[in-house]
This record gives structure tokens, C-alpha cells and sequence, in this order.
């Protein structure tokens, strides 16, 4: 499952520096957020843990519910910081159904400036399952929210909240796994009525005998999200992460887009993680 008013943020603040040519309010991302929805970020669905291990009738539970936390030092998202380049703490809740459906939230401190306060919260629902033999399928929506925003942002009647519908579908290519996802957002008051497309690939491979798993990441944007002025812009990222326990790892990602080379905002760099699933 799935990594805002990122976009928003983000437009918005390159739109300030001439950079864009957004709207002054256009605004601020399938799994990791390593250090970023955008290179490889930690799976919003941790490790599952049965909610129930009997049912109401007797039999076994069909609801799982899972949980994550973890501590990154750059909140990164499709190449973008929105924590400023500094430290953030992240973490999130799934409770899934065995015929496939679930819900979600996951959240992380961000320093988004005036409209956006210091908290994002994702909430988000789908289905993710096997729709043939090694082929895996996930679709839901996101609904970005931050409920921090300001008393401004408020007399101003600022909106910041948007959706974005994404899906993705997964398979195996010998010991690599492969990810093709899509997100979109349509044109919203959050996003200066402006609308996102987000086409990403995602790979992953444990090394065999060892706790160690390789990732990598690629993104493409065309429209408010972008970090350049014509509107499009590409993000990617490398990584690995150490299993310390099966429930605890570190992680280490290098970042980087397309577009001017913001110090804390879209420079490119190498992040770290340390998480905890349960």
C-alpha cells in the first residue's frame, strides 16, 4: 500500500524562487518511504500481526492489523524534502481483510511552512492482491491531510487537503521483485487547480544468506509536483537497508531529481532510516 500537500508545498516555494510557474498556492507521493515516498520508502504496511487470533464465531481472525514507526534523517518525497532537511518522525497503522481490502493511515513531521503546519497525515483505502500466478495487483485512494495548518492559513481559507487515486501492479523477475505504480491527482483547490500525474518503478532484492536488501527507484512527474519549470521532472534513488531483527532495520538511500539543487529542499544526497515494524 502506499509515499501530500508536498506538491502543493513544493510548487509553491519553487513558484516564490521563480523556479515554477505555479500558482501561488499550488501545493505541497507505492513500498518505503527509505527517506522518501519518492526514492524507496518504507512500506506503510508493516509486517502483519493478527489482530484476533479467534473470531467472533471461533475460526481464525480475517482482519489483520500491522503497524511501523521509524525515525528518518530527510523526510524525502518524489526527491523533494518537506522536513526541511531535517530529521522526521514517521509512522503508520493497516488493517487489512483477507479478501483483500484494507485501510490505512501514516503520518510524519514535516516542516511545510505557513498553510501546511508541522504534521502530515495520510489516510488511505484499497485493494491489493494476486490476479494471476507471480502477478500482483494494488489500487486504492489517498487523501492527504494537515491538521496543523495555521490560524492564517485558516482566516485565509487556505485549502491544503487533496486526493490522489494510485495503483500499482508487482511481479518477480528471478530474485528481483519489479513495480510499475501510477498515481494522479486532479485538479483540486490544494493543488491551485492544477492536476499531477506520477509514474513510478520500483525494484527490490534481498542478497541471499545476508540481512541485506537492495532497492531502487524511478519517477516520473508531469505536472504541479514537478521540480522544474516546464512542468515534468524525474526522480530516482538507490538503497539498501539491514535487517537487524525481523522487526527492526536501518537503512541507508541516495536521492535525487531533476531541477535546481535547493539546499534542504531538492539537493541530492544520501538519507538514513532506522525502523521498527510490529
Amino acid at each position: 500500500m502506499l509515499t501530500s500537500n508536498r506538491g502543493i508545498f513544493a510548487a509553491t516555494l519553487l513558484a516564490g524562487l521563480g523556479l515554477s510557474a505555479t500558482p501561488a498556492f499550488a501545493e505541497t507521493d507505492d513500498v518505503v518511504q527509505l527517506a522518501d515516498a519518492s526514492a524507496v520508502e518504507f512500506d506503510r504496511a508493516a509486517e502483519p500481526v493478527l489482530m484476533h487470533d479467534v473470531s467472533y464465531v471461533g475460526g481464525e481472525s480475517e482482519f489483520e492489523l500491522s503497524g511501523n514507526v521509524s525515525l528518518v534523517s530527510d523526510y524525502r518525497f518524489r526527491g523533494v524534502s518537506f522536513s526541511d532537511g531535517d530529521p522526521a518522525l514517521q509512522g503508520g497503522i493497516d488493517l487489512a481483510h483477507s479478501s483483500g481490502f484494507y485501510i490505512g493511515t501514516w503520518g510524519s513531521t514535516i516542516s511545510g511552512g505557513t498553510p501546511y503546519g508541522e504534521l502530515e497525515v495520510d489516510l488511505y483505502g484499497g485493494w491489493s492482491g494476486d490476479i494471476s500466478d507471480g502477478v500482483s495487483f494494488d489500487a486504492g485512494l489517498l487523501y492527504y491531510v494537515y491538521p496543523t495548518e495555521n490560524e492564517l492559513a485558516n482566516a485565509l481559507d487556505v485549502d491544503t487537503d487533496y486526493f490522489e487515486p494510485y495503483a500499482s501492479i508487482g511481479t518477480s523477475l528471478g530474485p528481483v521483485s519489479a513495480t510499475l505504480g501510477v498515481a494522479y491527482a486532479w485538479d483540486q483547490a490544494s493543488l491551485g487547480d492544477q492536476d499531477n500525474l506520477y509514474i513510478s518503478t520500483d525494484f527490490e532484492a534481498a542478497i541471499p544468506n545476508t540481512p541485506l536488501t537492495l532497492t531502487a527507484h524511478a519517477g516520473y512527474t508531469d505536472g504541479v509536483f514537478a521540480t522544474q519549470a516546464d512542468g515534468t521532472s524525474f526522480d530516482w534513488g538507490l538503497g539498501a537497508s539491514y535487517a537487524v531483527t525481523g522487526s527492526l532495520s536501518l537503512g541507508v538511500n541516495y536521492v535525487d531529481t531533476q531541477g535546481p539543487a535547493i539546499e534542504d529542499f531538492t539537493d541530492a544526497g544520501f538519507f538514513f532510516t532506522i525502523g521498527y515494524s510490529m
